[in-house]
């Protein structure tokens, strides 16, 4: 088992960390039993977020009494200073502590910098002066507003996409937090649900060892293949560097990550899903996606409004729409037997 150290941080955590978005849809009792048991398997960095509906209650109810074993980073996606100082306190309530490690802009759109009009970092500061935030982090899907945030020094970690289908500029990212010893945490380890090869995928993040990945765990038999992992861990082999690089031809070009920063849709169409159905039928076959409920939401796409809205809001600046019609086509062919998956 390797041990990543976070940068200027020194935070100091083994090479798998938690996810915890997916545990806001299992129940209490379950995720509070799959947090305990994590940690018991070696896991002692969890990173959930204010805008992940109970996942911090979660937490706090699994982790109680035994704060100083473990790390926390959440996230506030606040534009105000009152709305950061609201949140800052909800998530101290619902975590059980009196100090969060690491505390990250969510999603920003800009580097917030001392003195930009916004009071943003301002607040950062006095949250950390009066210690109830140990370390200021930032999340990013733009890999410019990314690059800026590590280049200014203001910042002691960076959470981004990260997996073997990233390209030479989040490999850059990485390089650049390595060289401004900027800890780096990687998100969409599985690229939402299109990378279906977990040692492929730990394989991969092996090469960098200014890397933290965390892994979205929502079942207990996904926590124990991760777990099982911490002694045997995956090595690059000539197999596995072969099918990444297949994997890497086949998924070149634009396609729909599942992030959901494009929601909500005024027509109401669940694009996350929609607009990346052709990949997840190829990729993770599933009834589920046929169902009739599904084939209700692909439906949807006949009354895409064509506003753009989509488009401005998407931090990979695709064609949402045309990937909308794109897979819609693709999925009726499937559904009338021209294509079988």
């Amino acid at each position: 088992m390797r041990n990543i150290t976070l940068g200027s941080t020194g935070i100091t955590t083994c090479q798998n960390a938690f996810g915890a978005l997916p545990i806001q849809r299992a129940e209490k009792a379950e995720a509070i039993k799959i947090l305990r048991r994590a940690y018991e398997g070696g896991m002692t960095f969890f990173d959930t977020a204010r805008a992940y509906s109970d996942s911090e209650e979660k937490l706090g109810a699994a982790f109680e009494g035994m704060r100083d074993k473990i790390y926390i980073a959440t996230k506030t996606m606040a534009t105000t200073p009152k709305a950061f100082w609201e949140q800052l306190e909800t998530s101290l309530n619902l975590l059980k502590t009196d100090y969060i490690d690491i505390y990250q802009f969510h999603c920003v759109n800009q580097c917030c910098r001392p003195g930009d009009g916004t009071g943003m970092y301002e607040c950062m500061e006095e949250a950390k002066a009066q210690g109830k935030i140990r370390h200021i982090g930032v999340t990013a899907h733009k890999i410019q507003v990314a690059m800026e945030c590590v280049e200014s020094g203001l910042y002691e970690m960076m959470q981004f996409p990260f997996s073997y289908l990233s390209s030479d500029k989040e490999i850059a990212l990485v390089d650049k937090c390595r060289e401004k010893n900027v800890g780096f945490i990687a998100m969409k380890g599985l690229a939402g649900g299109l990378i279906t090869r977990s040692d492929a995928a730990m394989a991969f993040m092996t090469r960098f060892d200014n890397v933290l990945p965390i892994w979205g765990i929502q079942r207990d038999r996904e926590l124990s293949e991760w777990l099982s992992y911490m002694d045997e861990t995956p090595e690059m082999t000539d197999e596995i560097a072969e099918f990444i690089q297949r994997e890497r031809e086949e998924l070149s070009g634009e396609f729909c990550r599942g992030c959901g920063y494009c929601m909500p849709c005024p027509a109401g169409i669940l694009i996350n899903n929609c607009a990346r159905m052709s990949l997840m039928l190829r990729r993770a076959p599933s009834k589920a996606w046929l169902t009739e409920e599904m084939q209700a939401e692909m439906r949807k796409i006949e009354s895409c409004l064509h506003c753009g809205r989509c488009k401005t809001k998407c931090p990979y600046e695709l064609d949402t729409p045309t990937l909308l019609e794109k897979n819609y086509e693709d999925y009726k062919r499937v559904l009338a037997g021209e294509v079988t998956v």
